[in-house]
């Protein structure tokens, strides 16, 4: 950790430039002078509840008291955990041009890439392809790229897409090459008024690319590759042959296509193309399908079977490059002779394009890319995060002071010394290398193996991602993690907000089987990676929880108000009203610094504690709920994957003009409109109260907090009362809510009295 944290890294060589540097964030100190005494804060607050459970004149104000102390007691666990990430935040610097003087182009070590897809209305096959084709076209010897793309959904149309791609990638690259193109997803480049420059080449290129997109968008839209598109080549028949009747994305056979072969296929310049392979592993309907972890078990065991580079890059479909060069910057590290036995993966952070001006829903997750990685970078390196990470492959297979032997040879890790091969020529035609190929990635190949435990991506968590670089980092390796100025990979974010529940609803549930497994980082993690990087990994793995003290602090204090019951000190007791004015102050001044110090506005940062704050009681909250009745055995888990799809203008437009995106009935969206609705009643009421006393003595810190609630909430106002499209809130669910809060109130009434 210490060698981690020093200002310089260089090669072994005394004399050799320096590779990368390392230094510590301005807001270090700040932090440290600032724990003890909000810790010491803290400590007060809790003596104040023990004077008030102690002295409680009935048992309601008792109860109300207790909830109070468990909703601040997960709060303190979260800010403990919290304070592991603030001791040690750096920020890093590569020199990519220093390591073109110290590794020669030939001594590169090669590059899988693995990108995954599983459903090509939800995620377009168009957007794979630009995505395939971005990492294709890398500044990087394309003899040692491969490019594999995992088709959970095992579609006929995902793979013609990539034949396609197959196809424009031998006119695509060149002009890369030859404009020396900083962005290399055609969408986004002919998207890009800075990068268009009307030129004979770029209209030629482009038209190129409307027509295969066209042709690829029909073909979606139909449902079916037809034979008008096969044209009679035989090589393209043979492979949508197994497309049968009985083919469907739950029950189907491997499928293997080599779409670009680097040793026989070259480009309009008669230069070698990367590798480009097509994997659909076997699915029976009867067998588990251990979702996207699975599949990139499958594409790990493929690829060593097929080129077994040493580096291998992880890409959400969506997430394409944006920077050609991003592979150097990996390799900065993994090249690094310092590092190189120790460090297991170079984590980027997801950026996304398209989010608007504000970012509304908090899609740019500041707080989990950003604040808390370069927190982690500090101690052993950040979490894995799904997308934009350089693994060394060796990681899969053990610890750094173990090999655990694969069951057949030809998957064992390439070892250190392997790395700079410049002789190895992988054979993707060969019968044998196939014929293995397919034989690992049979849907019973991993029966009575490591796979998933101690080899591979682990299961047993929804958030695979998360969970397998947890597990990587108690083995003992290291992570690194580099936030270039230009983004290494833009993706697509959500822009329906309940798109955006579901997909961190996944999450929740992901992350509360971590927490309360055998694994859990408060026991085991501390164990395995010591106290502070075990209490990083608490905080993401408890997330959920914050749904307990946000859905208290939403309805309990508001329900005392409307019956004229004060549960918070009154304004006369000037000491423990500044206690929690500086406790709610301090949390929220020190986050708009950390946000502030990342690239965020103010403006920004205000809709990100707001999307917390509905998070906190719609996906947390029902991740919460329905993990526990899994636990309990009354409901199981499913997977759906997000929306990539952006073809709704109307949807769109409201989006970039910074409108909430309700438009569909779901549970989640009664939850907001509950506490919208009481706390509007519960503020109007305190006020009513306050002004006919003439007194705000028992009820201020109430009336401000229901004050806050309804000043978040002026989205659900709007959706509710003032709008008319197709994103408002349905009157269903409104009436549902009416109803719910209705009932709470007179429950309440008859407790509380």
């Amino acid at each position: 950790m210490a060698e981690l944290r020093t200002s310089t890294t260089t090669t072994s060589a005394a004399d050799a430039p320096p590779l990368h540097t390392v230094k510590p964030m301005p807001q270090t100190i700040f932090n440290r002078v600032f724990a003890p005494i909000y810790g010491c804060a803290i400590l007060s607050l809790f003596y104040h509840h023990a004077k008030n459970l102690i002295h409680s004149p009935t048992i309601s104000t008792f109860c109300i008291t207790l909830t109070l102390v468990i909703s601040d007691m997960i709060l303190t666990l979260m800010w403990i955990n919290m304070q592991a990430l603030r001791m040690y935040p750096v920020r890093r610097q590569e020199f990519p041009e220093n390591l073109k003087k110290i590794i020669k182009e030939s001594e590169y070590p090669g590059l899988d890439v693995f990108i995954c897809t599983a459903d090509p209305y939800k995620e377009p096959p168009i957007s794979v392809v630009n995505t395939a084709l971005s990492v294709m076209a890398y500044d990087y010897p394309r003899e040692k790229v491969s490019v594999y793309v995992s088709d959970d959904g095992g579609s006929a149309l995902t793979l013609f897409a990539l034949m396609e791609a197959a196809k424009f990638a031998t006119h695509w690259l060149p002009f890369c090459d030859e404009n020396k193109l900083l962005n290399r997803s055609p969408q986004a480049y002919f998207d890009s008024k800075q990068g268009f420059n009307s030129s004979n080449d770029d209209h030629r290129i482009k038209k190129m690319y409307e027509s295969m997109k066209l042709k690829i968008e029909k073909v979606v839209e139909r449902g079916k590759v037809e034979e008008e598109y096969i044209n009679g080549d035989e090589e393209k028949q043979k492979a949508f042959n197994k497309w049968t009747h009985n083919f469907t994305r739950h029950h189907h056979p491997t499928v293997i296509q080599v779409l670009l072969d680097g040793c026989k296929d070259k480009d309009m310049n008669e230069r070698s193309m990367p590798n480009l392979i097509y994997v659909s592993r076997e699915k029976d309907k009867n067998s588990p399908h251990r979702f996207k972890a699975g599949a990139l078990n499958t594409l790990l065991r493929v690829s060593s079977i097929m080129t077994n580079a040493p580096i291998i890059l992880t890409l959400d479909c969506d997430m394409y490059s944006n920077n050609p060069q991003t592979p150097l910057d990996a390799l900065c590290y993994l090249c690094d002779p310092k590092l190189l036995s120790k460090v297991g993966y170079v984590q980027f952070p997801q950026r996304f394009h398209k989010i608007n001006k504000n970012d509304t829903y908090g899609c740019a997750y500041k707080r989990l890319f950003y604040i808390q990685s370069i927190g982690f970078d500090g101690l052993k390196g950040p979490n894995h995060v799904g997308t934009g990470c350089f693994f060394s492959r060796r990681v899969f297979f053990g610890g750094p002071s173990t090999l655990v032997p694969p069951e057949i040879p030809q998957l064992s890790p390439p070892y250190p010394h392997l790395l700079h091969n410049p002789n190895y020529k992988p054979l993707l035609h060969s019968q044998s290398v196939l014929a293995l190929a397919h034989q690992v990635s049979t849907c019973n190949y991993e029966n009575n193996t490591n796979w998933g435990s101690k080899i591979g991506y682990k299961y047993g968590s929804l958030v695979e991602d998360y969970y397998t670089g947890y597990r990587l980092q108690c083995e003992g390796w290291n992570s690194i993690f580099s936030m270039p100025k230009s983004p290494a990979f833009l993706g697509d974010a959500p822009i329906s907000l309940i798109d955006l529940l579901n997909q961190q609803k996944r999450w929740a549930i992901g992350l509360l089987e971590v927490a309360f497994s055998r694994y859990s980082p408060i026991t085991f993690g501390v164990k395995s990676m010591g106290p502070l990087m075990g209490l990083g990994y608490g905080l993401l793995s408890f997330w959920p929880l914050w749904s307990i003290p946000v859905t208290t602090y939403a309805f309990l204090p508001q329900l005392a108000l409307l019956n004229n019951l004060y549960i918070f000190p009154q304004a006369s007791e000037t000491k423990w009203l500044s206690l929690y004015i500086f406790l709610f102050l301090g949390a929220n001044t020190q986050d708009l610094i950390e946000f502030i110090l990342v690239g965020g506005s103010v403006k920004s940062w205000w809709n990100d504690q707001r999307i917390w704050y509905i998070r906190g009681l719609t996906c947390y909250l029902f991740g919460l709920i329905e993990y526990i009745l899994h636990t309990f055995g009354i409901s199981k888990f499913g997977f759906n994957v997000t929306s990539k799809a952006d073809d709704d203008d109307e949807l769109r437009k409201r989006y970039d003009q910074g409108m909430f995106e309700f438009g569909v009935h779901s549970p989640m969206f009664v939850t907001i409109s509950m506490a919208a609705f009481i706390n509007f009643i519960s503020l109007f009421h305190g006020l009513f109260q306050a002004f006919r006393d003439g007194n705000l003595e028992g009820s201020l810190l109430q009336i401000l907090l229901s004050g806050f609630v309804v000043f978040n909430c002026c989205p659900v106002y709007e959706a509710v009362f003032l709008r008319a499209d197709n994103g408002k809130i349905p009157f269903k669910t409104s009436v549902m809510a009416a109803f719910l809060i209705f009932c709470f109130y007179f429950l309440s009434f008859f407790l509380l009295v």
